[in-house]
């Protein structure tokens, strides 16, 4: 009889059939969470023990942050107050007009009975780091569910929006910016009062699109938020035209942007609160409300001519 000795180690499944069992549940796990987000709450759960690790991870880095700014010397912060006081000196009689027209302005919508302008009103927020995908613009904000963020706020800074929430966990959440592939803004030219769309490149540039050739827009011109879409306050600066590109032969111009505000700059923000929803006037209230009772007459009627 022929015999074999045993193996010296214990042999399993063949590493081919291990490798497409992987490959295969990777591919089902990947299709799932897209189609119908069934890894949310695992995501949710992962990210209460992750988080402490991260913060230990980034915290040489905050603290070789916070030692060189406790190091800046005396002069250059005695430079700086004396910079800020001339500056608030040759500003103050702007500031003054400035609120001076607000209140005449606030008088002159009360006699016109023009509803009031929505206040902004938000929350500040440290931004911890960006996101791992090199694909995609988005950062990380140490501001989550516990802080009442929801999906959707917008989020800014001292120059202009910088993005989006578009997911959020316990403790952090993660804001879209506003030059990433997938974010679209309703804007508004400031200087002509244009309505238009602006799409993020990736690249840190912006594209105004679906305009004509012969639109009347021009290099410097300043976007602002329209507040169409019900998410974005009317107002805020978005972006400014650097680039025209006009070809009779294409229907569209294209039209190239760069952020006002500080998309790719570490700082803190501030997430705005979600817009309230705006009521619909009187007029459209009772036309909706009668809708429903002229058409219960009608059937009414068609009843008793029935009968």
């Amino acid at each position: 009889m022929d015999h074999q000795p045993p193996p010296f180690f214990k042999r399993g499944p063949a590493p081919m059939a291990l490798l497409s069992f992987y490959v295969t549940l990777s591919l089902a796990l990947l299709i799932a969470d897209a189609r119908f987000q069934t890894l949310e709450i695992l995501r949710q759960a992962l990210s209460l023990f992750a988080q402490p690790a991260q913060e230990l991870a980034h915290l040489p880095g905050q603290l070789i942050d916070k030692a060189s700014g406790y190091f800046v010397t005396i002069t250059s912060l005695q430079e700086e107050n004396a910079q800020l006081k001339r500056a608030r000196i040759e500003n103050v009689a702007t500031l003054l007009r400035t609120q001076q027209l607000e209140v005449e302005n606030e008088r002159l919508r009360r006699l016109l009975a023009v509803r009031e302008r929505q206040q902004a009103s938000g929350q500040l927020a440290q931004i911890l780091y960006s996101a791992r995908d090199p694909f995609t613009r988005r950062i990380v904000v140490d501001k989550g569910l516990q802080n009442r963020v929801v999906i959707g706020q917008p989020v800014i800074d001292d120059a202009g929006i910088v993005g989006q929430v578009t997911r959020v966990f316990p403790f952090v959440a993660e804001v879209t910016l506003i030059t990433d592939k997938e974010q679209a803004v309703p804007v508004q030219i400031l200087r002509t009062g244009l309505r238009s769309v602006v799409f993020g490149l990736g690249n840190g540039q912006l594209e105004l699109r679906f305009l004509p050739a012969n639109v009347d827009v021009q290099n410097g011109d300043v976007l602002v938020t329209s507040g169409l879409d019900g998410v974005f306050v009317p107002g805020f600066p978005v972006a400014r035209v650097v680039h025209i590109e006009r070809d009779t032969s294409y229907s569209f111009a294209r039209i190239f942007c760069t952020p006002m505000a500080g998309v790719e700059n570490f700082s803190e923000v501030m997430i705005l609160d979600p817009r309230p929803a705006s009521a619909l006037p009187e007029e459209l209230a009772r036309d909706r409300d009668a809708k429903p009772a002229a058409k219960a007459g009608v059937a009414k009627k068609k009843r008793a001519r029935k009968e």
